[in-house]
């Protein structure tokens, strides 16, 4: 894929860059080792005062890197904007938090002298250059959750995003340059996809993280595993969205389009496999169809828009494959289901019932506005099919039964489960998947201690 901003509402080409060659790259690599040296030496109160900076930076350009952002991969403008202050906040948390989080943690007395020592405790150490790889989807803060734990630590940040947000991979080296950070401590680097395993196996990065597809987290663990690396990888979900007989149907229905459609359907944590309780299933398929049905279609620019189009043209022609398999093995179409002709990668919000195990759509990630909806006979129903894919990010239940709470905490195969309410992130709290969507955890204090050298410190009698 070149690297290039691509407007999805028109197909326009606007602004192509050159990939960084051999010599650039290892002057990026040079300056982000001889920046560690000095960045890991700072105090977190150094720090903090950066970081903060950096947040208000975002905040004041919220308007226009939100409108950059709708223009390179398609999201709606207000919700652009919702970005970048979800990432002011964040980055906020970190530099609040970073300090207490990395702590050292005195051993207990006992433990101490049981082991020959007057005193042992754990200090957290930085690593060193950590190699991020990110994607479109969330331009901003899929990066932002990653730059802001990792350079608080103590680390330095190298990242290389997705090849159709340029523009706003630049915007984000230029951030932590304007808010005071070191040359060095956060770099973009503009190459492609090829240039990554080099650049993971040359000695001076230390880790990678890594948010995109299945594919691509293999790869770069594959590299990383023989190199003998740390990795955190987040590689999507398909994460059901069950609604049991006590839920309030009304709110159910009206979160679940939300849930689904949410940066046009183009998101690993949003809902895709709605799983009813046959007792409610048409009460809630009525409520939820027509709510997909009201849902405004049109350029992501225009405030009043819900949805706007799929962030490449490649992604479309997947999303596509996906439903036409669906609807040709037997789905019923209840809305949408059909590409409209025109300019621009849109792709009506579709609800799909009747699934069975033989289509694709079954297993695969639908990453777009596309629901498929399951009626389950009981509880353990619904269980199985939430649990019956290979992803296992998070997942939304919808009861007010305690024992059927304390079940799906129980049984559910996913890094979160989310009662009454749709998944989010939040940088209290750690985010991350099980299965094939992923290792190890971003946000929290589980997220800054992943790219940490874990230190036992111990003092002899």
């Amino acid at each position: 894929m070149p690297i290039a901003t691509v407007n999805p509402a028109t197909g326009e080409t606007l602004q192509t860059y050159d990939a960084l060659d051999d010599k650039e790259i290892e002057h990026r690599l040079a300056t982000a080792e001889a920046a560690f040296r000095t960045h890991r030496t700072t105090s977190y109160e150094e720090r903090a005062r950066l970081m903060h900076r950096a947040a208000d930076l975002l905040e004041s350009d919220a308007p226009d890197i939100g409108r950059t952002m709708t223009i390179e991969m398609g999201k709606p403008v207000k919700q652009a904007r919702a970005e970048a202050a979800k990432c002011a906040k964040a980055m906020r948390w970190y530099a609040d938090h970073a300090a207490e989080l990395l702590a050292d943690e005195e051993g207990a007395k006992a433990d101490a002298e049981d082991s020959g020592a007057s005193r042992v405790l754990v200090r957290y150490r930085p690593l060193g250059p950590v190699l991020a790889v990110m994607p479109w989807n969330f331009p901003l803060w899929q990066v932002i959750r990653f730059a802001a734990p990792a350079l608080m630590a103590g680390n330095v940040g190298l990242l290389k995003h997705a090849s159709n947000v340029p523009q706003t991979a630049l915007y984000l080296e230029d951030l932590f340059r304007r808010a005071g950070f070191a040359e060095g401590c956060f770099q973009t680097l503009l190459v492609g996809s090829d240039a990554i395993e080099d650049i993971l196996r040359d000695p001076r990065i230390k880790a990678a993280t890594l948010t995109g597809s299945e594919p691509a987290g293999r790869a770069v663990a594959s590299v990383a595993g023989d190199e003998v690396k740390k990795t955190v990888l987040e590689l999507g979900g398909s994460d059901p969205y069950v609604v049991m007989p006590s839920a309030d149907l009304d709110k159910a229905a009206k979160t679940a389009v939300t849930a689904r459609v949410q940066n046009n359907g183009q998101s690993c944590i949003a809902a895709k496999r709605f799983i009813v309780h046959t007792d409610v299933f048409d009460a809630f398929a009525e409520r939820f169809t027509e709510a997909m049905k009201a849902l405004t279609v049109g350029d992501p620019l225009d405030e009043g828009s819900d949805v706007g189009p799929i962030a490449t043209e490649q992604g479309r022609d997947d999303l596509t494959e996906l439903v036409d398999d669906a609807v040709e093995s037997g789905a019923t179409v209840l809305c949408g289901g059909e590409r409209p002709e025109g300019a621009g990668w849109y792709y009506p919000p579709t609800v799909l019932a009747d699934i069975t195990p033989e289509m694709r759509i079954h297993h695969e990630e639908a990453f777009g506005p596309v629901a498929t909806l399951y009626r389950a006979a009981d509880l353990d129903e619904a269980v199985a099919i939430a649990n019956d894919t290979p992803f296992g990010l998070s997942s939304n239940v919808w009861t007010r039964d305690e024992a059927e709470t304390d079940r799906f905490v129980r049984d559910l195969e996913a890094g979160g489960v989310f009662f009454n309410g749709m998944t989010a992130s939040h940088p209290a709290f750690p985010f991350g998947g099980v299965k094939r969507s992923g290792y190890g955890r971003e946000l929290s204090g589980h997220g800054i201690r992943e790219f940490c050298n874990i230190t036992t410190v111990w003092h002899g009698a």
